[in-house]
């Protein structure tokens, strides 16, 4: 028996999905960050003095910190294990936001996708299917 095109279609969707999850659960959450970071237009900077380092070393771990210089706002997320932060200015704060909300609706519509692909769903269960509507959801003819 020859399997058909749609089935070897679905294989290798199905198997190319699965290399790509891998590949994404692979990256360290701080990596993905600095990736959007960097996306968004923020700088990597090294500080230069003992005084900058400390202050790297001082800042909150893992979260963009605002810091205010004279009336200007800078958005800081500092990497002290690779001694360098990420500046950047409301702009590109914004940016990063946006990205982040992206990501997160991007993550919620393929857990969605995943959860109605689910084939233990038995949709023919939930009084759709060819009843009263049809099989492409128009009227039954003379169904009324």
């Amino acid at each position: 028996m020859k399997p058909t095109p749609r089935l070897c279609l679905i294989s290798i969707v199905t198997a190319c999905a699965a290399v790509l999850i891998s590949c994404a659960s692979t990256q360290s959450t701080a990596q993905n960050r600095e990736s959007m970071l960097v996306a968004s237009g923020f700088k990597v900077i090294t500080p230069k003095t003992a005084t900058q380092k400390q202050k790297l070393q001082n800042l909150p771990a893992g979260t963009v910190t605002m810091i205010k210089k004279g009336k200007k706002k800078y958005y800081v997320f500092p990497d002290p294990a690779h001694n360098q932060a990420y500046v950047g200015g409301p702009k590109e704060y914004q940016a990063y936001q946006q990205l982040c909300a992206d990501k997160k609706l991007a993550r919620e519509d393929l857990q969605d996708a995943e959860m109605y692909q689910d084939a233990t769903m038995e949709w023919s269960l939930w009084g759709g299917g060819e009843g009263v509507w049809g099989p492409m959801g128009g009227p039954v003819p003379g169904g009324f």
